[in-house]
């Protein structure tokens, strides 16, 4: 009798197993992933920041939002973050947020970076990579800028110059 239930128990094990193996295939392979394009709305999240405080995108709702993906063993970020904390430090005023998303490093390497630049803006770790999937960022530097009704208006593919940061922040002042 003890065998019995024994086996029922590993057949349904194996079962269950099997369904989520399945599932997972379904979703990653036959499923249509909606990518994150211009016009359409951003994908909400929330990350954690250095200092332990909570980033809810869809807070931010009524700012303009230059969300940038960067790593900090990646040369163009490293270029480019000077920049954006400069032209952050005009245009918080004004109503834009930068909102800078590691790309899952230790929080030490993140924190060492951030304090050599001096860097004021809110910096998270995205330790799985779940909102580096939801916006389908593939290489760095990649910004997203995201308007007052959390629509993305532009998508930045590497090195930005001060000009640019300048330009593009102007264009999501709210």
């Amino acid at each position: 009798m003890k065998k019995q239930q024994r086996l029922i128990m590993r057949t349904i094990v194996l079962l269950l197993l099997l369904a989520g193996v399945g599932y997972t295939i379904y979703s990653n392979f036959f499923t249509e992933k909606e990518r994150v394009k211009v016009g359409s709305t951003a994908p909400d999240f929330v990350l954690t920041d250095l200092s332990g405080k909570e980033h809810r995108l869809s807070d931010y709702r009524g700012k303009g939002v230059f969300l940038n993906f960067w790593g900090t063993w990646c040369k163009p970020c490293e270029k480019e973050m000077p920049y954006i904390n400069s032209q952050y430090g005009v245009y918080k005023k004004q109503g834009v947020e930068v909102l800078a998303v590691n790309v899952g490093e230790p929080k030490l390497s993140v924190q060492k970076f951030a304090d050599r630049f001096g860097l004021t803006f809110p910096i998270m770790i995205d330790r799985e990579d779940q909102v580096m999937n939801a916006y389908d960022v593939d290489r760095l530097p990649a910004t997203f800028l995201i308007d007052k009704n959390g629509k993305v208006k532009k998508i930045i593919t590497g090195t930005m110059t001060e000009e640019m940061v300048k330009q593009y922040m102007e264009s999501i002042k709210p």
